[in-house]
């Protein structure tokens, strides 16, 4: 089975736990007190599992619809506000925590850098596959 024919979730934390393994992606001291977006009311619950699955996640929406950069990123993990009188609007996610997870997605070899964006390589596509199995 590919990575498009298994379900996104389970792809992503069996990504995550392999992610855990590798040396280079490692969460700031910072990650525990901040939320990832501004429509969000909270900061994650599980601060050091949330990195490795951001990452992953990251990884898998790279594979999908790479190239991608930062932008594009921060659209897809915003969300709508919450207003009780005011209309909803999206809020695009914090640009800081998706670019220093694409940095050190780079930095391990598991995606590159393009003009158009960042595209992933192929020991990407093995760590996508082995968590697809």
């Amino acid at each position: 089975m590919g990575v498009m024919d298994t379900d996104p979730q389970k792809v992503v934390g069996k990504t995550a736990e392999e992610l855990k393994k590798n040396a280079e992606i490692k969460p700031p001291e910072w990650a525990g007190l901040v939320k990832t977006s501004s429509h969000l009311e909270r900061i994650p619950h599980q601060s050091k599992e949330f990195w490795f699955e951001r990452c992953a996640s990251i990884l898998y929406q790279i594979y999908r619809h790479g190239p991608v950069g930062t932008e594009r990123l921060r659209n897809k993990y915003g969300g709508r506000t919450q207003h009780i009188v005011r209309r909803s609007h999206h809020r695009k996610a914090g640009g800081k925590t998706i670019r220093l997870a694409l940095q050190q997605l780079e930095k391990a070899g598991f995606i590159k850098k393009e003009k158009t964006g960042r595209i992933i390589t192929s020991k990407g596509i093995s760590l996508l596959d082995q968590g697809a199995k």
